[in-house]
């Protein structure tokens, strides 16, 4: 599959932002392997590891490595393996994205740089540095609710002619944001949307699909939002995103991961361990997600 520029799109349809699970302080490797298999056997187009679902920013670089490492061993080719390798530092994202695409990534998921809240020009030689350093494709991840960057239009229409840079992950909440990418650029990048609240939407403006969280609860329910669309079936796909309305707004009742991780364990999938800052959810907020957990048949 490619764009009409030529560029690859790495995917279409769901990528799942998965969980990094923990036990204790190490992580779960064995948890990790077990949680894929069900992604890949629910028919899921990518996994994201290392993102802000896996708990990136509290992940050591030797883990962080090694998770991606051990990913691309799970995964064995099935399926594209995307790591977030983004920083707030440039030379630690070079860094870590060469050593991403070293253990066998297939593409780099590089979010805004965050605290440091750079310019338009930084945002270009931020992401060009990075890109430059590698081979494997790129997505930019605009998500100012956590950096405080909105990737403005001008830093698209500079980086749109780079080989490597091939996405974008829109992931303002804003469906406008997306649509303006594809209006303009969509030859140029396939664009994905970050919010489950707007598969549908996004996928009827042009978008190629999502990098999910809720996919990690519900795989198979949020691959068949992208399925419905594109076999024809705009009405369906719109149909399954309304009746996931529940589920999606308990994934979100507190900043994520925590309640996407807390109904993996809920469901069995892997132990409740999260690292600090985040901790687990209220219990008012553990109920809620318990509660729309059998409502919809997970547990």
């Amino acid at each position: 599959m490619s764009l009409p520029s030529g560029k690859p799109i790495i995917f279409r349809g769901v990528a799942t932002a998965i969980i990094t699970p923990f036990s204790g302080r190490d992580v779960d490797f064995g948890a990790m392997r077990e949680m894929t298999e069900r992604q890949i056997e629910a028919g899921i187009s990518a996994i994201v590891v290392c993102g802000t679902t896996g708990e990136a920013p509290t992940l050591k670089h030797d883990e962080h490595i090694e998770c991606i490492r051990q990913m691309v061993e799970i995964v064995g080719g099935r399926i594209p393996v995307i790591a977030g390798t983004g920083s707030n530092d440039t030379d630690h994202a070079v860094t870590q994205s060469k050593m991403a695409e070293d253990v066998g990534a297939d593409a780099l998921l590089l979010v805004t740089p965050y605290y440091n809240r750079a310019t338009p020009t930084g945002l270009i030689r931020n992401f060009t540095a990075i890109a430059d350093a590698v081979s494997v494709p790129t997505i930019l991840y605009n998500v100012p609710g956590r950096t405080c960057v909105d990737i403005p239009m001008s830093v698209y229409r500079a980086l749109a002619d780079h080989p490597k840079i091939v996405a974008v992950k829109e992931a303002s909440g804003r469906l406008s944001a997306a649509i303006d990418i594809i209006n303009e650029l969509g030859d140029k990048y396939a664009v994905y949307t970050g919010c489950d609240q707007l598969i549908a939407e996004t996928l009827a403006a042009g978008g190629e699909g999502v990098i999910s969280v809720i996919s990690n609860v519900a795989p198979v329910e949020t691959r068949l939002i992208c399925d419905r669309h594109f076999n024809g079936d705009k009405s369906g796909a719109a149909a399954i995103q309304k009746h996931l309305a529940g589920l999606i707004d308990a994934m979100f009742c507190e900043v994520n991961p925590i309640p996407v991780k807390a109904a993996c364990a809920m469901m069995g999938l892997c132990r409740p361990d999260i690292r600090l800052p985040l901790c687990e959810p209220a219990p008012e907020n553990e109920a809620r997600i318990r509660s729309e957990l059998q409502r919809y048949g997970f547990l």
